[in-house]
C-alpha cells in the first residue's frame, strides 16, 4: 500500500456544482442498520507510518482468533514490520534496486511473517517507544534505512564487504538501524505467565498460514488460476487467485454472513472515499488528477472536493471491463489495507460493508468506515479470507481444498 505516488484518479469532477443529490444540503446523510457483524478488536493508529498493509492483516488474524473461540489478542505490529523491513531490504540489494525498498507492504507479508517469525503480543514491541511516543513515526526511519539500503543496492561495488564469518556488514548496519528506531525482536517473553518464543506463541495459537488465500479480479490473466499481481508492494511475488468480479463479490458476501472478515486492500486515494467515513462511487463520476493516497491524501483535496458529502444516491456500478481499465491507466492502486467485518444498510436499502481502518479514531464514526458495494467492486485491489469463506463452488473451480 503505497504512499506519495502520483496518480490519475476519478472523482475529480465531484468539485463542481453538477453533483447531483450527494451535493444537495437538504439530503439525507445515511442512517445505517445493521445487517451483519463480526468481532473485531480495538481501533489502533498507524500514524505517520506506510503500515496499514501490517495493522489491517494483523486486525484480520484477531478477529480469526475470536471466530475460533481462542479469545482476544493485540499483536506487536512493529515485530512484523522489523523483519519484513530487513527482508525487503535484502531483496532489494539482490536485485541491485530493481526491487523497491520503501515502507509498504502486502497482507502476505504478515500471512508469511507470523509463520516464518512468529508473533509477539503488543506489550512486547510497541510503536514510538524508542522515540518516547505512544504512535509511530517513520518519516526518519525511512530516511536513514533508504540511504543505506539505496547506497549498497545502487551503489558501484565490486564486491560487498562481509566479517570474518562471511556475513555482509551492510545487513548489519541496516539491522541496528532498524532496531534503533523500532526497538530490538524479543527472543524470549512471559505472556500469562508461560515463556514462550515468538515462534511457539505463533504455533501454540492454532492458526495455520496456509488456510489464508488471496482474490483479486483482473482480465489480463486467465479467470480461476493464481497469478502474481503486478504491484510494487507485492515485493515477496506473492499469488492471487483470480476471479470474475461477480464472484469475488460473491466471496465478499458468503465470509460476512458466515461470520469471517476480510483483509481487503483497495485504493482509497478518491474523492468518494470520504473522510466521514462513506465510500461512494457517484454515477455521474469523471477521472482526474490528485497526488498521493492513504491518509496523507487528504491534505491534497481542494476545498471544493473536501466539502463532498456521503449523502445517499444513485451510485456507478462498474463492469468487468472498467475495473480492468482503471488498473491498467494507473486510476486504481494499491493505496491502503483495511478490514471489512460486516454489512450494514442505509435508509434507501443500499447495502454497505463495515469496514475497521487503522487512522485512529478519525472520521464520523470513530475510526470505521461504511463503503458501499458498488465501490468495493470498483476499487478492490485484493482480498484475503480463509478458505472456508469461499463459496464451495468458488473453491472447486480454484481447486483449494
Amino acid at each position: 500500500m503505497r504512499k506519495g505516488q502520483k496518480k490519475s484518479i476519478l472523482f475529480a469532477a465531484l468539485a463542481f456544482v453538477g453533483l447531483g443529490a450527494f451535493a444537495q444540503e437538504e439530503a439525507k446523510s445515511p442512517d445505517f442498520t445493521v445487517v451483519k457483524e463480526n468481532p473485531i478488536t480495538s481501533i489502533k493508529n498507524q500514524n505517520q507510518a506506510g503500515t496499514c498493509w501490517c495493522y489491517s492483516s494483523l486486525a484480520f488474524i484477531e478477529s480469526e482468533l475470536l471466530r475460533m473461540g481462542k479469545g482476544e489478542f493485540d499483536f506487536s505490529e512493529m515485530y512484523i514490520v522489523h523483519n519484513t523491513y530487513l527482508d525487503r531490504a535484502d531483496k532489494a540489494v539482490r536485485t541491485h534496486g530493481d526491487v523497491s525498498f520503501s515502507q509498504g507492504g502486502s497482507f502476505y507479508d504478515v500471512i508469511y511473517g507470523m509463520e516464518t517469525f512468529g508473533l509477539v503480543p503488543e506489550a512486547e514491541m510497541r510503536p514510538g517507544v524508542m522515540y518516547g511516543k505512544e504512535l509511530s513515526n517513520h518519516n526518519e526511519l525511512s530516511a536513514v534505512s533508504d540511504a543505506v539500503v539505496a547506497a549498497i543496492a545502487k551503489g558501484k561495488h565490486r564486491s560487498l564487504q562481509v566479517d570474518p564469518e562471511g556475513q555482509p556488514l551492510w545487513k548489519k548496519a541496516i539491522e541496528a538501524v532498524h532496531d534503533i528506531y523500532l526497538g530490538e525482536r524479543p527472543e524470549k517473553f512471559t505472556y500469562n505467565g508461560k515463556e514462550y518464543t515468538p515462534k511457539s506463541f505463533y504455533e501454540s495459537l492454532g492458526l495455520n498460514a496456509a488456510d489464508y488465500i488471496s482474490l483479486t479480479s483482473y482480465t489480463h490473466h486467465p479467470f480461476y488460476k493464481p497469478f502474481v499481481l503486478e504491484i510494487q508492494d507485492n515485493w515477496r511475488w506473492a499469488q492471487s487467485y483470480n476471479l470474475p468480479i461477480d464472484e469475488l463479490l460473491q466471496v465478499f458476501e458468503n465470509a460476512i454472513m458466515e461470520g469471517y472478515t476480510i483483509a481487503w486492500g483497495s485504493d482509497v486515494s478518491e474523492a468518494g472515499f470520504t473522510r466521514d467515513g462513506v465510500a461512494v462511487v457517484p454515477a455521474d463520476a469523471k477521472s482526474g488528477d490528485l497526488q498521493g493516497s492513504d491518509m496523507a491524501r487528504w491534505l491534497k483535496l481542494s476545498e471544493q472536493e473536501k466539502k463532498v458529502t456521503p449523502k445517499p444516491s444513485s451510485e456507478k456500478w462498474c463492469t468487468q471491463e472498467e475495473r480492468q481499465r482503471a488498473y491498467d491507466n494507473w486510476e486504481t492502486t494499491d493505496d491502503h489495507g483495511m478490514q471489512i467485518y460486516g454489512i450494514a444498510k442505509d435508509q434507501n436499502g443500499t447495502e454497505y460493508y463495515m469496514v475497521k481502518n487503522s487512522w485512529g479514531e478519525a472520521g464520523t464514526y470513530k475510526g470505521l468506515w461504511y463503503v458501499t458495494k458498488a465501490f468495493a467492486r470498483y476499487k478492490t485491489m485484493n482480498i484475503v479470507v480463509h478458505k472456508n469463506a469461499i463459496p464451495k463452488d468458488i473453491r472447486k473451480k480454484l481447486n483449494i481444498k
